[in-house]
């Protein structure tokens, strides 16, 4: 593998490309001319380009990749193995189902079931984001769709986000407008990326931006014609691993280590106040209202 970076510089040297362009070409090239790993679930697709050192994981649960309490177990088993992976080195997130990233949350695990399933439910949403937000891999969301909620959360999770561009697409944390409230970590992890101030919006309001509004307040990072999203997103990766992995993995810890922290020194006590939010009886009617709201579209 270090031949092949030494080789991709010198031929920098002598061509008229720069070192991140040549390995993003190679990396997209060798998705097809090398062997993969596959470490897919029912759910997950995942391939493990052998050569690269690459992940790519499309998420395949029809009809929107809501996050179930099965989805979420698959997803974390799947990170769990990629870390323990040394020759992964890097993840690109997206989505399988054309038109959606992944709609987040799925309603049904949190309405009419037990305090005991609520509580299991949460725990599976807590690790899947310490997995993803606290990766050493190098971690690239491509946002092939629309990603409300919970997939936003994924999505700003990632250490880079390349959005389709489409302004028909959108992407935000709409959790209010369901009557449920944002916990710390999914505050955090927002401020963490676009600012306290249009974090505090985006909550209060339960905002949703177009692709064109979200880069422009840094919720991700660039827009990309579809028929190009993959390449480039190997393409930028090319550059997130040009970099020594120690290095890199130091610096993401520096950065995100205390919004970690807290959720893991206050994980069950945030377990607990989900429980105990959720199961509110005016909480489950404006769950139940919105469930019918959404069985009454698809009838029409």
């Amino acid at each position: 593998m270090a031949a092949a970076w030494r080789s991709c510089s010198l031929l920098a040297l002598s061509g008229r490309f720069t070192v991140q362009q040549k390995l993003g070409r190679a990396l997209y090239q060798s998705q097809w001319v090398t062997s993969h790993r596959n470490l897919s679930t029912s759910q997950i697709a995942v391939e493990v380009n052998e050569s690269t050192g690459v992940a790519v994981m499309k998420m395949k649960k029809p009809p929107v990749n809501s996050l179930n309490l099965d989805f979420l177990t698959q997803f974390s088993i799947c990170m769990e193995k990629l870390e323990l992976d040394r020759g992964c080195r890097g993840l690109v997130i997206t989505s399988a189902i054309p038109k959606i990233f992944s709609a987040g949350l799925d309603i049904l695990e949190m309405y009419g079931k037990t305090d005991e399933h609520y509580a299991e439910f949460w725990r599976a949403v807590q690790e899947m984001w310490l997995k993803l937000y606290g990766s050493n891999m190098a971690t690239i969301a491509v946002i092939n769709g629309n990603s409300p909620a919970g997939g936003c959360l994924m999505a700003l999770s990632c250490d880079y986000r390349i959005m389709t561009e489409n302004p028909k697409y959108s992407i935000g944390l709409n959790e209010t407008l369901l009557g449920i409230v944002a916990p710390f970590w999914f505050r955090d992890t927002m401020i963490n990326s676009i600012g306290n101030r249009a974090t505090e919006l985006s909550l209060q309001l339960g905002l949703m931006y177009s692709a064109p509004e979200a880069l422009k307040i840094g919720l991700v990072d660039e827009l990309v014609p579809e028929d190009i999203i993959y390449e480039t997103a190997l393409n930028t990766m090319s550059r997130w691993l040009a970099v020594p992995d120690h290095a890199r993995q130091l610096s993401k810890s520096i950065m995100r280590k205390a919004t970690v922290d807290r959720l893991l020194t206050h994980r069950e006590s945030d377990v607990q106040n989900f429980v105990s939010f959720i199961s509110r009886e005016s909480i489950q009617k404006s769950l139940g209202k919105y469930m019918e709201k959404l069985k009454q579209r698809k009838e029409t």
